[in-house]
């Protein structure tokens, strides 16, 4: 069943043509007109109240059909989640930087929408996984403490604001738990007075104007000129020498677990996550930030950006699996070539968006797809893709992770420390692997 679904226009978003959601837009519906200056930041893809996709042929929305259709959720997911899609699937366009911000666990959501339901709309968390369609820069995690050090070291404009006691910790620490003293230097930022900060930024911003290019260079000067034009004095804007900055190469990825500290920065990408709005501050935004909460629940554990890369597996020659550690939701990249493809049957409901080429698909009747073209595949039924001679066709899949057919036959030691892959022996990209993802 094919699809309509909503874009949301935030002012983060690209403009007109410049974004990839406007471009699926025009191309799935050639009566749409793009706005050059309008911002096509986000397409939503799922039963999400504030963006529910409408069934076309039927002229209702899919949260309504399934309330009618009971088997097209299947009982696995019914049983784990009830009467909906558990995922909300998007693309993201990215031109000014989205707010620097962490999600709670499950246990922590519940505990912060009984207290605060103003702040936190429902009880669920909040785990997302973004894979990159074009270069995608994002701050993710935060940094190994010799970096952040070497960093302090250089930046006294930075240190002269911060707890001096947190500051000296921090600095002498050699070996060890370093996750105190991190959260120590940390909060002393994030309860500075906002003045001050401003005063210290609008300082640096000075020094590094009229340095070489080595030292802006090695102090991020680009970046934080980026973050600075947008978010003039903001707090968020030192984020970048306390968390990695990462560019992810198209069909890179990265898994965003709960109470990790991150930031998109610019470019185009899938991402997919649990049904939820529960959101987190850090900066980078206009938008409350709640200090205590943040400060108590980050991850201050340090990363490297291989750390945080998040590797697939390949299910077959045309399809490669994302699967997190989270039962509600796992993506599928498939990508057919001049042939015809079955699609693995899946005991979830499926949300699949066409991101290239052209031909159709088929369950039960054909439909011409095309760049952003969304469909509705119901628990365990396949969908054959057949791309146009010559052409070809690259769609991603979301599902409930639990319902996956590695999952349903594995034991219970699949779902352990599988956030990071990368080392994986299962997750390593293996010629077919990194010949799917460069394509």
């Amino acid at each position: 069943m094919e699809l309509k679904c909503k874009v949301q226009n935030y002012d983060w978003g690209k403009l007109g043509q410049d974004s990839i959601v406007a471009k699926l837009l025009s191309s799935s519906d050639p009566h749409v007109e793009i706005n050059s200056n309008t911002p096509y930041a986000e397409l939503w893809m799922g039963t999400h109240p504030n963006g529910p996709s409408l069934i076309i042929e039927r002229n209702i929305l899919l949260s309504e059909y399934l309330k009618d259709n009971v088997d097209a959720i299947g009982p696995v997911v019914k049983r784990k989640f009830g009467i909906t899609v558990p995922f909300l699937l998007k693309v993201l366009s990215i031109q000014k930087s989205l707010s620097i911000q962490a999600h709670p666990k499950k246990e922590h959501a519940e505990q912060l929408h009984a207290s605060f339901p103003d702040i936190y709309k429902d009880p669920n968390h909040k785990p997302e996984l973004a894979i990159a369609l074009t270069l995608f820069e994002a701050l993710c995690g935060f940094r190994p403490i010799q970096e952040i050090k070497e960093f302090l070291k250089k930046l006294p404009e930075l240190t002269e604001i911060l707890s001096k006691p947190s500051v000296e910790a921090l600095l002498s620490y050699e070996a060890g738990d370093a996750e105190l003293l991190l959260k120590q230097v940390f909060e002393s930022l994030m309860t500075c007075d906002k003045s001050v900060v401003a005063k210290s930024i609008e300082a640096l911003m000075k020094r590094l104007t009229n340095a070489d290019s080595s030292l802006q260079s090695a102090l991020l000067y680009k970046t934080l000129q980026k973050l600075n034009s947008e978010f003039p004095g903001d707090v968020g804007c030192y984020a970048p020498y306390f968390m990695n900055l990462m560019q992810l190469r198209p069909g890179e990825a990265i898994f965003l677990k709960p109470n990790l500290p991150h930031a998109y920065l610019s470019g185009d990408c899938i991402e997919c996550m649990a049904c939820s709005d529960n959101v987190v501050r850090a900066g980078l935004t206009p938008k409350h930030i709640d200090v205590t909460t943040l400060i108590d629940m980050l991850d201050y554990s340090s990363y490297s950006p291989s750390d945080l890369l998040f590797n697939p597996n390949l299910e077959d020659e045309n399809s490669c699996i994302w699967r997190p550690p989270v039962p509600d939701f796992a993506v599928v990249k498939i990508r057919v070539q001049s042939d015809s493809y079955n699609t693995i049957i899946r005991a979830s409901p499926s949300l699949i968006i066409f991101i290239s080429g052209e031909g159709e698909a088929c369950d039960t009747e054909p439909v011409q797809v095309r760049p952003g073209s969304v469909l509705f595949l119901k628990a365990s039924r396949q969908l054959t893709i057949t791309s146009n001679p010559g052409k070809h066709l690259e769609a991603y899949q979301a599902i409930s992770r639990d319902t996956s057919a590695a999952f349903l036959a594995s034991d219970d030691s699949f779902a352990e420390n599988k956030w990071n892959s990368a080392g994986d022996e299962a997750s390593k990209r293996t010629p077919p692997l990194a010949s799917l993802l460069a394509r």
